[in-house]
């Protein structure tokens, strides 16, 4: 039979603008702890009751006293409650391991959310080439740009160089107002978002103009050796095989290379065959190459997402499955 237990907590300094921006508009974040973690959880004041499993009562205390901590500095809001129930697992409640790597920026820390991410950062600081592979949401390009920002500011690399290949996804780059460097600005903007967010905007717009930080579309990558740098590759399943074999051969001394990308959502014409997916096959095997593989249930974003994206998985497994049959 299962034994619930009860524990009893207070919440000190006792503040109650903290109080109601740790419990949510009616109460909203103590139920989304408690729908995810299977508790039930009672306040009076500042005394907090937590019912449940043993284990999940020391996972409930330690988040709900991290989360009044974290009210003293910002205002709380479902996502962020989300995040941090992230931290604890997704499918299981389990503390992080020793396995949580950190990145450490002169703006902010940024701490690994699971397994395969800690295993991403491990793979970069270890490998010149990695590979980031999975669905939207998994911190992919965020943590990419992080560990250049990282290299940069240790004097590790002497610039940062980010690409994407400007592949329309329906729409049309002739439409778009200004010259192709305004024009591609739209596909680059997840890249500038990270950059902004760890440097600040003055200081990467005065390190563009300095070119330390270059960003460019993939096709002004032709012809180049780059030396000292970090090199991110960003929506590498719209690279073709030549444009990921032109790529992968600027590497220079002293540089690091990352692409990421999400084979699943491809833009290039349906004849034609990614690079991305091309060059899992191609260096199968090749040694100080990192390759990470993302899954559905590492995604950090809305929780929602997660759903969406098991959903596209379970669909296109039941399409394959039946193609193979019918053939």
């Amino acid at each position: 039979m299962t034994t619930l237990h009860t524990i009893q907590f207070n919440l000190y300094p006792q503040d109650n603008e903290r109080l109601q921006n740790l419990f949510g508009w009616h109460n909203e974040h103590l139920e989304q702890i408690e729908l995810r973690l299977g508790v039930e959880i009672n306040a009076r004041g500042f005394t907090i009751s937590v019912t449940g499993l043993g284990d999940r009562l020391v996972k409930a205390e330690q988040l709900l006293r991290d989360l009044y901590e974290e009210t003293a500095a910002e205002t709380l809001d479902p996502q962020k409650v989300h995040l941090a129930l992230h931290d604890l697992g997704l499918d299981e409640v389990q503390a992080m391991t020793v396995d949580q790597k950190l990145i450490k920026t002169r703006r902010k820390v940024i701490k690994t959310r699971n397994a395969n991410q800690a295993q991403y950062i491990e793979s970069i600081q270890q490998y010149d080439i990695n590979f980031g592979i999975g669905p939207a949401g998994t911190g992919k390009t965020y943590l990419a740009v992080a560990c250049a920002v990282e290299a940069l500011e240790n004097e590790k690399v002497r610039r940062i160089i980010l690409t994407r290949p400007a592949v329309e996804a329906g729409e049309k780059l002739g439409f778009l107002p200004g010259d192709l460097s305004q024009k591609v600005d739209p596909y680059l903007r997840p890249l500038f978002d990270a950059l902004f967010e760890m440097l600040g905007f003055e200081t990467v717009e005065r390190l563009i103009e300095k070119n330390v930080i270059e960003v460019a579309p993939l096709a002004f990558m032709r012809g180049r050796t780059l030396n000292e740098a970090f090199i991110i590759l960003d929506e590498a399943q719209n690279t073709t095989t030549e444009q990921m074999k032109m790529f992968l051969t600027r590497m220079g001394f002293s540089s690091t290379a990352v692409i990421t990308g999400d084979i699943t959502q491809c833009d290039l014409p349906k004849h034609q065959k990614s690079g991305l997916r091309h060059v899992i096959e191609v260096l199968e095997g090749v040694e100080d190459i990192g390759f990470t593989f993302y899954q559905a249930k590492d995604v950090v974003r809305h929780s929602l997402v997660q759903k969406i994206v098991k959903a596209y998985d379970q669909y296109d497994r039941k399409n394959a499955a039946n193609s193979t049959r019918s053939s």
